[in-house]
């Protein structure tokens, strides 16, 4: 009995221990880099890199090590719900499951080719739900406007390059409308909205009143996304992991999408 008893033992180590594997398919970067020519908000401070080392050393081998600097608020990020929600979730207090999920698509191109100042409405959500079915609980809910195609141009991705408070009256681009981050909020159980605008709310917002609503709901933003044109309507997995910044507002985000086989 001992002797069959060892012989399953050794069998089973053996074999390689059953693991959870990483959903298969293509990976898709979500984010934008961040150098020179990152686009910021008009009042924001952009991005810097401070070159420290770069070379040989005394010691006979290569170092490189650079200082950065850049806003919260610049280049592909999360706004966490406290920057417009006081109390509300900082950056480092965001659920890591409420930053990965299952990405459903919204595309509103043929909409914002004509009007940069279109704001996404509760009938374009209708519309996808017609086809795709009920949006689902933990979604990630990304709006596709195709203004990235125009990143890093300023003037075309913001509709001003302007800096400066004064430019803030110039920005056209587009946005969620706040009837339809309202009803996201409200009707449906979203982990998160991301787009590939500057902003959750349209370029012309004076009240801010998506980023208003949609956090005080604690539900988060990425903004400044990429290649949202790679995605299908849905079927894809999203996971966006920001820099944990303590007290963040909102931070650098790298994020990634899983296209389903």
């Amino acid at each position: 009995m001992m002797i069959v008893i060892f012989a399953v033992a050794a069998a089973a180590c053996s074999r390689p221990l059953d693991q959870a594997k990483f959903p298969a398919g293509a990976i898709v970067d979500l984010s934008h880099d961040y150098g020179d020519e990152t686009v910021f908000w008009p009042t924001a401070e952009s991005f810097k890199l401070e070159k420290v080392a770069d070379g040989m050393t005394p010691g006979g081998y290569y170092y490189a090590a650079n200082n950065f600097a850049t806003s919260e608020h610049g280049g592909t990020h999360i706004d966490a719900p406290v920057h417009f929600a006081k109390g509300h979730r900082s950056v480092e207090q965001i659920p890591l499951d409420q930053l990965m999920g299952a990405a459903i698509v919204v595309d509103v191109t043929a909409s914002c080719a004509s009007n940069p100042d279109y704001r996404v409405t509760t009938d374009d959500f209708a519309a996808w739900e017609k086809i795709n079915g009920q949006i689902p609980d933990g979604a990630i809910v990304l709006l596709r406007t195709g203004f990235a195609r125009f990143w890093p141009d300023a003037a075309k991705y913001l509709g001003t390059a302007e800096r400066g408070e004064a430019a803030v009256a110039k920005l056209h681009f587009p946005g969620l409308h706040q009837d339809a981050a309202r009803w996201l909020a409200e009707s449906r159980r979203i982990n998160a909205i991301g787009l590939d605008t500057a902003s959750i709310d349209y370029g012309q917002s004076t009240l801010y009143e998506s980023h208003r609503t949609l956090y005080e709901h604690d539900i988060p933003a990425f903004e400044n996304l990429a290649t949202l044109d790679r995605l299908p309507a849905k079927g894809a997995m999203v996971v966006a992991l920001p820099m944990k910044i303590k007290g963040g507002s909102g931070a650098p985000l790298r994020a990634i999408a899983i296209l389903p086989n």
